[in-house]
């Protein structure tokens, strides 16, 4: 059955319709405008290393070959998950002849995070004395996968996922070349933004489906489902979107944003990711962002915990449902956080002081006639309960370490403590 693109068999639509100058790509305007750092870099007709770090078809290998194309500059793309050190040398000794020549060499490497230690130590010599130009294209945060020398020599762009205004101008575009209208309805046609995610490359290649499709009437949502395979969810939970997600889950409970608390949960449960790892963090979100605000947050995280290991999925994962919506609605305290911070920094200050000699135990006669444990008071046998001496090391000032918030059973706290401290006032023991 004949199609489209009989005539460009070999050649898919993404290729068919690549940007052909710098001024053509959509999307990333903030790097490429005539104030960005693309944009500065042209107007001084000098193109310094970066790293352009983004989601996948964002753009990143065409803007690096219109870098070259814009500068002149031999352009040699190579791929990470190819190429070795042996692969290396022979570019840099290339680069070597073609500056004793007057020319400029720009290398792109796509998957850079790819290369080990080494082989990314091997850039060093050639960006700094400019015998490069490199351009690294990553999916990955570079502060986690670029040596930290490497990272210095070289500027991090960041470009973003397409907006859905950015996909629909890569349909026009590519109705243009084609010359036919996508059949689609407009709410098709928004089902197959929201599809491709951000992705210009993975839109055309939808599109192309739909073309090759040869439907003579519009296709509808359901009729899109039935022609194309729903994209699974960007997520790799063992790299930067499992970071991105638990973060934005996290923010939003001690936003008491429930709503949007239970979206990032299901974002993550939806790619895969593993439920007890969520369950782990709520447990830790219980104690540092609700804390004695509500004691019973962290029965409930490790009760949801418990549930899931008793269960499994996917009948267990509605109990770590049950905790996100409790955190999330929960009253917010970082006291007991804060407190603990404060006290390890007390902690490194002081250095190694003696506990006061009346709250040591002596267990044998010679600590005994040492002083340990004398003058020591047994607290139940106050009247009240409450001995009032200081536990503080001698030659320490008492220093107020927890300062609960006024919000749900902190409350109930805060009185708690201000009667034990009136009682200390008037035991007049330091």
């Amino acid at each position: 059955m004949n199609t489209l693109f009989d005539d460009h068999i070999s050649r898919p639509l993404a290729e068919l319709i690549r940007p052909s100058s710098l001024s053509d790509v959509v999307g990333q305007e903030h790097l490429l405008g005539a104030d960005g750092p693309i944009g500065r870099m042209l107007k001084r007709d000098r193109i310094t290393s970066v790293i352009l770090w983004g989601p996948p078809g964002t753009g990143k290998t065409t803007i690096a070959r219109l870098l070259a194309d814009k500068t002149d500059m031999v352009f040699t793309p190579l791929s990470a998950v190819f190429s070795g050190v042996n692969d290396l040398r022979k570019i840099f000794d290339e680069a070597i002849r073609l500056r004793s020549l007057g020319k400029g060499a720009l290398l792109f490497v796509d998957e850079i995070h790819r290369f080990n230690r080494a082989q990314q130590d091997s850039f060093l010599q050639y960006v700094e004395d400019g015998t490069i130009v490199l351009i690294g294209a990553t999916t990955e945060n570079p502060s986690f996968e670029i040596n930290s020398a490497l990272l210095s020599r070289m500027q991090v762009l960041v470009l973003n996922r397409l907006s859905e205004e950015a996909l629909r101008f890569l349909i026009r575009r590519a109705e243009k070349k084609i010359g036919v209208a996508l059949p689609v309805t407009e709410d098709a046609l928004k089902c197959l933004c929201g599809m491709a995610d951000g992705d210009g490359r993975y839109l055309l290649n939808l599109v192309e489906e739909l073309y090759n499709a040869n439907n003579s009437d519009p296709v509808d949502p359901i009729g899109l489902g039935t022609i194309l395979q729903k994209r699974i969810p960007i997520y790799d939970k063992s790299q930067d979107s499992h970071f991105n997600l638990i973060s934005a889950l996290h923010k939003s409970l001690r936003s008491s944003d429930t709503d949007a608390s239970l979206y990032w949960l299901a974002r993550m449960l939806e790619g895969g990711e593993d439920p007890r790892y969520i369950a782990r963090r709520l447990v830790r979100f219980a104690s540092e962002d609700v804390g004695l605000a509500d004691p019973n947050a962290l029965t409930q995280a490790l009760a949801a915990w418990e549930a899931y290991e008793r269960l499994g999925s996917p009948e267990g994962e509605l109990a770590i449902v049950q905790c996100v919506i409790y955190l999330g609605t929960a009253p917010k305290s970082n006291a007991a956080y804060k407190s603990e911070k404060d006290a390890r920094k007390l902690a490194r200050e002081t250095g190694s002081l003696s506990p006061p000699m009346h709250i040591l135990n002596a267990p044998t006669t010679m600590m005994k006639v040492m002083g340990y444990g004398d003058g020591y008071i047994y607290d139940h046998n106050a009247q009240d309960g409450f001995s009032g001496q200081n536990c503080f090391p001698e030659t320490m000032q008492r220093t107020k370490l927890y300062e609960p918030v006024d919000r749900g059973f902190e409350r109930e706290v805060i009185k708690r403590l201000a009667y034990w401290e009136k009682l200390r006032s008037t035991k007049f023991i330091d």
